[in-house]
């Protein structure tokens, strides 16, 4: 049997055209539903951190307590390293880890955390059992992903739609969900949970830089990122389709009456005290 972490890839990898939106995430934007019920002393462990500007303001948002940000991907976590330390954030570290088997005991954290990390593993209902295992009872594990299906835009694109049926394909033939949002409290449920709050929360891009931004950071990712070999690679697609695909985001950017939504689906779970 292969081992946990070698049942799905990440699709994405973590070229500039990936760390480009990653680097945007903060907790305002990304967290919302998870700030109220942080306190200032609390332990949190932030899974599949990436470049750490979640894992950062966590950090400054416990200002008595710790974060420990983790990743399974080793390289990204020099970059982590280095937005905490810019921020002169002190109560933070970082290590490699995988969510199937986090190397912490049980009852260890107070928050457990994970932004667009179930959509991606291989097993995210063990992956929440992971999670609930090492938070301490009355504590909370809180998991927010996106669900692509229910992306939607203006105006309509075939291009688009090619992208879309396009990425969902190669993300399920690397062994994720790419619609992973609307399973989430499922996921929660079959993982053993019992007090679940479900809820949802959109990034809308409609103001030309944000147009610009999100249109060219797919594009890019398209040709140039993992996402690219993996299509390519796995006969999802030939360079010329993903040159076309990225021709079709370049397009809807410059429409002045374009938008685009990304739905996210998010749970907090409570675990029983």
């Amino acid at each position: 049997m292969p081992k946990a972490q070698e049942t799905a890839v990440y699709t994405h990898g973590h070229h500039e055209s990936v760390l480009r939106s990653h680097t945007w995430r903060t907790a305002a934007n990304s967290a919302a539903y998870l700030i109220g019920s942080l306190k200032p002393h609390m332990k949190v462990l932030d899974v599949g951190c990436g470049p750490g500007t979640i894992t950062a303001d966590l950090a400054a948002l416990v200002p008595e307590g710790h974060v420990t940000g983790v990743d399974h991907a080793a390289g990204i976590l020099d970059r982590a390293r280095a937005t905490a330390a810019e921020r002169g954030l002190r109560n933070v570290d970082f290590a490699v880890a995988d969510v199937h088997a986090l190397d912490y005991p049980d009852d260890t954290f107070c928050v457990v955390h994970a932004h667009q990390v179930l959509q991606h593993v291989g097993d995210p209902v063990q992956a929440l059992r992971e999670m609930r295992r090492v938070t301490k009872p009355g504590g909370f594990v809180a998991v927010r992903d996106s669900d692509y299906a229910a992306m939607t835009w203006y105006p309509e694109s075939a291009g688009l739609d090619g992208w879309l049926d396009l990425y969902r394909r190669v993300a399920r033939a690397n062994g994720g969900e790419p619609d992973a949002g609307r399973r989430l409290k499922a996921w929660a449920l079959a993982a053993g949970f019992t007090d679940v709050t479900a809820t949802s929360a959109t990034w809308t891009f409609s103001t030309p830089d944000e147009r610009q931004w999100w249109s060219g950071l797919w594009a890019d990712r398209t040709v140039a990122s993992a996402y690219a070999e993996r299509a390519t690679g796995g006969g999802h697609a030939t360079p010329d389709e993903l040159a076309a695909v990225a021709e079709a985001w370049r397009e809807w950017g410059r429409r002045e009456d374009a938008w685009f939504a990304v739905l996210h689906g998010e749970v907090l779970c409570r675990k029983d005290a």
